[in-house]
């Protein structure tokens, strides 16, 4: 009953292995630099006597086929897995589906030529998952695959909330739509949050809001996602660590006439070097708030700029939804920000959403309720958890008891 999940990045492979019979983790690491002259591989191994020994090594990697090998090396070495064929899956992250996944998917050919036409809507991600499934399968040719898209969560969008207002042709002939990411992440936490509440999750309306270096908002009726910030790419919507999010379209046409930057430049900047980043000099909300504490002032400025937004969406979730039973916060600012969590409630009590400053302050890693008792709308925190969200899916996909 044991599966492997697998995110493969440009030059990194992180994985989780998981007992599915109690969805506990037998081990979880990566290998990274993959292909440069110091690789690192990490390792955190769970022992039966609940002990956690952790392996580090400094190696060389010549491409993600080493890397794998290495994975599965350790795994032999520390007795969790004999044979990869012993796998009864692997789950694969991958992060564009297009239009033509709308739902986990057994791997085969015709899996992997159609994530290898989607590449020009994802071309700094989709490569890199398609990589890992090519190794994967290559490696494991026996043991079931799956494919679980960040976009397929939000394929229940209406016509009216992922067509954007440019000339149809485009659309028809290129894709141009609002897709969405996060979704195995605003998956997790909406039945999560269901769990937490006791109710069916068919019976609950939900804003979600994944807060961390990248950061996106759902709202979620009857657990299906009808709007999410991120559109066509992870681009837009809220402010993130170094992505700009919403912004004038015009705004990159401006800066190539007025700027000697060219288009992949400004794409670039765009991506790495705005958001947080470009505001103040920091990407990593822990450092951002060290500087504002500091005085100082851009990180300051960064800070109400980021809870300014994630507030604008709040407020336009409720009024798409027409109520809210639960604002959901999640990911690495979500979980462990208080301070982030209260300026983004702060105001909003005529909406009747009012976070209790106790429970909000105090400290848990679980999942828990923040709200004032006198608030309409639950606050919840809940830690998420997309490796296994993407485990659950690829069971099920395979069609397998995990019993």
């Amino acid at each position: 009953m044991k599966l492997l999940v697998l995110n493969a990045g440009s030059s990194s492979i992180k994985y989780q292995l998981f007992h599915m019979g109690d969805e506990s983790v037998l081990a979880a690491g990566a290998v990274e630099r993959i292909a440069e002259a110091a690789g690192h591989a990490r390792h955190r191994i769970h022992t039966r006597g609940g002990e956690v020994r952790e392996r580090q090594r400094s190696q060389t990697f010549a491409d993600h086929r080493e890397g794998l090998a290495h994975i599965f090396a350790v795994l032999g070495e520390s007795g969790i897995i004999g044979d990869p064929a012993e796998l009864m899956g692997i789950g694969h992250r991958v992060v564009h589906g297009g239009e033509a996944f709308r739902a986990p998917v057994r791997i085969d050919a015709r899996v992997i030529q159609t994530i290898r036409e989607t590449i020009p809507l994802a071309p700094l991600h989709n490569p890199a998952n398609l990589l890992g499934i090519e190794v994967a399968r290559e490696q494991c040719p026996t043991v079931p695959q799956v494919a679980v898209f960040d976009t397929a969560f939000h394929h229940t969008l209406p016509p009216h909330a992922f067509h954007y207002a440019i000339p149809q042709p485009y659309y028809r002939a290129q894709r141009v739509r609002r897709y969405g990411f996060h979704g195995t992440s605003h998956a997790y936490v909406s039945k999560a949050a269901a769990g937490l509440l006791d109710r069916p999750l068919e019976a609950l309306d939900l804003i979600t809001l994944h807060l961390g270096n990248g950061a996106s908002a759902a709202a979620i009726r009857q657990g299906h996602s009808i709007d999410t910030s991120m559109g066509m790419t992870p681009l837009e919507g809220l402010i993130m660590g170094t992505r700009c999010g919403d912004l004038d379209p015009t705004i990159p046409f401006y800066l190539g006439r007025s700027t000697p930057l060219e288009g992949a430049e400004i794409e670039s900047m765009l991506n790495q070097d705005s958001g947080l980043k470009g505001i103040c000099g920091a990407s990593d909300m822990r450092e951002v708030q060290r500087l504002a504490q500091g005085g100082h002032a851009q990180a300051r400025l960064a800070i109400d700029m980021f809870c300014y937004r994630t507030k604008k969406y709040i407020g336009a979730y409720l009024a798409a939804l027409g109520r809210a039973d639960a604002v959901v916060f999640t990911g690495g600012i979500g979980e462990h920000h208080a301070a982030i969590r209260s300026q983004v409630c702060e105001g909003l009590e005529a909406l009747g959403i009012r976070i209790d400053p106790a429970r909000n302050a105090a400290e848990s890693h679980g999942a828990r309720t923040i709200h004032h008792r006198a608030s309409r709308v639950q606050l919840l925190v809940i830690p998420t958890n997309e490796e296994l969200e993407i485990a659950r899916q690829s069971v099920d996909c395979i069609g397998l008891s995990r019993a």
